[in-house]
């Protein structure tokens, strides 16, 4: 019965969501990219713009040619840079403090995954001064148009400048969450390689498979549609053709872009036809051990993938087609078993560990019920998990 419900809740939103008014950001693409932004800041009439990013971002001085231009351009920036990995409660409201007491028109988000969602939590909080975060958490708590925001991602990992999802960890709770609205979109989006050009090796690893996770979870999801599955296709083919080369050599501007492409049309993908099991543990696992997204994606997708069973099979045959691994003769179990063979065969050429060391035991009840409760009724995954499986799957995953 509890199946049913979901199943049913589920096909209420696929059958809703082309109704929906979605956009895309518009996209300034290739090397030196950044440099037009400025001017685009300017056109928007915006004098005044917070600019949220982290203290590693301030310290090697990856702003600097921006802030010049921006200086140049005359537009007063206040930027707010204690942003942590899964941001919190507490940096959107710091963030927000600045952006209030500075009359800023608009926020530019600078970083990963983590500066972004800090961003969308206080375009959020701009628009809707009477609501706290936790009231917004879930579906279509904003719905206001939010002041313009710019994203420029270091990272080609969470695609986040392509989504409608800021992702928030309650630190008193250890609770993380999402706040979901159309609205958070970013209006503006910068992918420029050479950003990314000093992204360290084992950052490069963890973003690749967060975006990799993003495409299959959204393609074997039931919520796919054919837009969506070109986007997941396109993505996955571009990150076995790009990942490794950016983590070998960091160096190649045009390996560096592809990511970029592929980690934003991730995010196309999955912010239509969302995500899964796997994001679903990997929140909990954020949230009481701050254990970086990316790396707890890569580390627990071949785990879930696997305990889906035949479920999967046909879509992973189709993806181990798409990425070049496939083989026409073979079964699709055969396929899909060598594609996620791939996947540990991937995460382990980057150093990434085979198991999430540091669980403990007497959390994984507690974390078991929060990925159950953020999965069902809302992600339309292959299979629907009930407390047993969340169980079995943390003590898979635990060193």
């Amino acid at each position: 019965m509890y199946n049913a419900y979901c199943r049913m809740y589920q096909k209420t939103f696929k059958l809703v969501s082309p109704l929906l008014p979605w956009r895309e950001p518009e996209l300034l693409e290739g090397a030196n990219s950044l440099d037009k932004l400025p001017d685009i800041i300017k056109k928007t009439g915006i004098s005044r713009i917070l600019i949220v990013t982290d203290s590693g971002i301030t310290s090697l001085g990856l702003m600097d040619g921006l802030l010049l231009n921006l200086q140049k351009w005359n537009i007063e920036f206040y930027i707010y840079d204690k942003t942590v990995p899964n941001p919190t409660i507490t940096n959107i409201e710091e963030a927000l403090e600045v952006y209030m007491k500075n009359n800023c028109q608009g926020i530019l988000a600078f970083g990963g995954g983590s500066p972004m969602d800090c961003a969308k939590g206080v375009g959020a909080r701009v628009v809707r001064p009477e609501k706290s975060i936790p009231q917004m958490k879930g579906q279509f708590k904003v719905r206001k148009k939010l002041p313009p925001l710019f994203a420029v991602p270091t990272t080609a990992g969470t695609g986040s400048e392509a989504t409608v999802a800021a992702v928030i960890t309650d630190s008193r709770s250890h609770e993380k969450y999402a706040i979901i609205d159309l609205c958070l979109i970013p209006h503006y989006a910068v992918l420029d390689p050479l950003i990314t050009i000093k992204l360290p090796p084992h950052i490069t690893a963890a973003t690749g498979m967060d975006a990799l996770t993003h495409a299959i979870e959204a393609y074997i999801g039931r919520s796919s549609t054919a837009e969506t599955r070109k986007f997941s296709i396109d993505a996955v083919r571009l990150i076995y053709d790009n990942l490794y080369e950016t983590y070998q050599n960091g160096e190649n501007p045009e390996a560096r872009a592809r990511m970029q492409k592929a980690a934003y049309l991730a995010g196309l993908a999955f912010t239509r036809s969302y995500v899964g099991n796997v994001h679903a543990i990997a929140h909990t696992l954020g949230g009481f051990y701050s254990v970086p997204h990316g790396l707890a994606n890569a580390i627990i997708l071949p785990y879930v993938l696997e305990y889906y069973g035949e479920a999967v099979w046909e879509p992973l045959d189709e993806l181990a087609m798409a990425a070049g691994i496939g083989d026409p003769g073979a079964s699709a179990e055969e396929n899909a078993k060598s594609f996620i063979s791939s996947i540990k065969s991937l995460n382990h050429k980057m150093g990434i560990p085979q198991k999430v060391s540091g669980i403990i035991d007497s959390d994984i009840p507690i974390m078991a019920e929060r990925a159950l409760k953020e999965a069902n009724p809302l992600y339309p995954v292959p299979k629907i998990f009930n407390r047993n499986d969340m169980l079995k799957l943390y003590q898979i995953i635990k060193e």
